[in-house]
């Protein structure tokens, strides 16, 4: 039967739908597909909303599977009012017609494909035998990440840390982890994410045990950081090179040499260094919306 109108998703209907152990594979494949030229995607493009200072952006990608765009907004100041800080909706349309296939909504999917993409950076980088998770963080992604890396590595120990202590005891308490100072989680972790809304750097690259792995995930604009220029002198991953170099603060301030694409090691195009200290930058991108969706409508739909 044709659909004249697009598939409507709630996030109720979304998280039915998405199974960590199907994103993360699709996550592999979107990686690749972006770094090998097969995915037609502009950089994200954002408008500031000042006041309150909030940020509306837009990311469409046509990739081998499908088409489709993200509208997220990001609200800091949404913390304090008890919402979300990020809030998405994606709409996928059938690249055969541009016909409307499905809108849905894009706050758990970039949740949990943020996650997935960390885990499939944590999969290939990080130590097989790596016993130690520390997250800087205790908001949703920081959340999102602990089912998502207990897929790839067994941890035996989890330490969080968050620049509210409450937060961190809460968080620490519902995954059954250990609250500390964000040195303290650092030191002798091997797999850590820094997850957090700061604008200056928390993660010192003094703190690193050699040969761990750094999922660095929030400080998403050019002039906000999350790790000091010592983390970013190691082995540095990016989703998207020239995404990093005109949003991500870490690498841009910190002058870093981007190694490669995490689509080019996942590939096996360039070797994967694991056996040294590596930092995934991860800013996201929409062939990453884009597969997630395109799980969550095939699944819907059939």
């Amino acid at each position: 039967m044709k659909r004249n109108e697009p598939l409507p998703l709630d996030e109720e209907q979304v998280r039915r739908h998405l199974r960590m152990e199907d994103l993360i594979p699709a996550m592999e494949k979107a990686l690749i597909d972006f770094s090998a030229g097969k995915v037609t995607q502009p950089v994200r493009s954002v408008i500031t909303v000042d006041p309150p200072g909030g940020f509306f952006g837009m990311m469409p990608a046509l990739t081998p599977d499908g088409l489709g765009i993200k509208i997220v907004t990001f609200y800091a100041s949404n913390a304090e009012r008890g919402l979300p800080t990020h809030m998405a909706t994606i709409f996928l349309v059938d690249p055969e017609t541009g016909t409307p296939l499905a809108v849905m909504d894009g706050t758990l999917i970039t949740e949990m494909r943020t996650a997935a993409v960390s885990a499939a950076a944590t999969k290939l980088l990080a130590p097989p035998d790596a016993k130690v998770l520390a997250i800087l963080g205790s908001g949703v992604q920081a959340r999102s990440h602990v089912p998502a890396l207990r897929l790839v590595r067994n941890f035996e120990e989890i330490r969080v840390s968050s620049r509210t202590p409450e937060h961190a005891e809460h968080f620490a308490e519902e995954i059954g982890a250990k609250a500390m100072s964000a040195e303290d989680a650092v030191r002798g972790a091997d797999v850590i994410v820094t997850a957090t809304n700061s604008k200056t750097p928390l993660l010192r690259g003094s703190w690193l045990k050699l040969g761990c792995h750094v999922n660095a995930v929030g400080a998403c604009r050019p002039d906000w950081r999350e790790l000091d220029n010592d983390a970013m002198a190691n082995v540095v991953f990016v989703d998207s090179r020239e995404a990093a170099m005109k949003e991500s603060g870490d690498v841009i301030l910190s002058g870093a040499t981007i190694y490669a694409e995490l689509g080019e090691a996942l590939a096996g195009k360039v070797p994967s260094r694991a056996n040294e200290t590596t930092i995934f930058k991860s800013l996201g991108m929409a062939v990453e919306d884009i597969a997630a969706a395109l799980l969550v409508y095939r699944s819907a739909e059939s």
